[in-house]
């Protein structure tokens, strides 16, 4: 008897997770839809803007670590924004 509760219980303990995976899963697809639709509509609106951010962000993601080295062409699309910066001082 206690083996049969046991493995009762292991089953419900599966149908439970498999549910919230379900359900997470579904949720993590409506915030992505909402993400991107957001973005959609920022960058409709100001184009320019929004690839400034954009660089922005990746700026800071990509030098987050200091002991990291990027090596790249200072001429590079990557430093579109930083170039203008430095041109109109």
């Amino acid at each position: 008897m206690a083996e049969g509760i046991r493995a009762d219980a292991d089953r419900q303990r599966i149908v439970v997770e498999a549910e919230a995976f379900r359900e997470a899963e579904q949720i993590r697809g409506e915030g992505d839809a909402i993400a991107a639709k957001t973005y959609a509509e920022a960058y409709s609106q100001d184009r320019e803007f929004y690839s400034f951010y954009r660089s922005l962000k990746a700026y800071e993601e990509t030098f987050s670590n200091k002991g990291d080295i990027l090596v790249l062409e200072p001429d590079s699309d990557f430093f579109k924004y930083m170039n203008q910066s430095i041109r109109s001082n």
